[in-house]
């Protein structure tokens, strides 16, 4: 049984930075693409960065340069390093595995 619990989320000022975790339980963690999406009020969920297995990286063109998503493989967990926030990345932030599992999801609030 797969579980993600993702942390790091909160209220920070434009221009900040916040760390995303997303911690997993169960077997084969090496072997998922792990993504990162975001949600946010009357939108559609979109992918904000994944990475591969092999740590192949891929970014929404609007967080480019911005955000880095990492993995460690040891601890069998992911990250999302999220740096120069701006407002419109405000959004509940969810970790994916592979295409069936999702975490419960973590707001980041980006306001002055």
């Amino acid at each position: 049984q797969v579980q993600l619990v993702e942390s790091g989320g909160g209220s920070v000022q434009p221009g900040g930075s916040l760390r995303l975790s997303c911690a997993y339980s169960g077997s084969a963690f090496s072997i998922y693409t792990m993504g990162w999406y975001r949600q946010s009020a009357g939108k559609e969920r979109e992918l904000v960065a994944s990475i591969t297995s092999g740590g192949n990286t891929n970014y929404a063109d609007s967080v480019k340069g911005r955000f880095t998503i990492s993995r460690d493989n040891a601890k069998n967990t992911v990250y999302l390093q999220m740096n120069s926030l701006k407002p419109e990345d405000t959004a509940v932030y969810y970790c994916r595995a592979g295409p069936v599992y999702w975490g419960q999801g973590t707001q980041v609030t980006v306001s002055s």
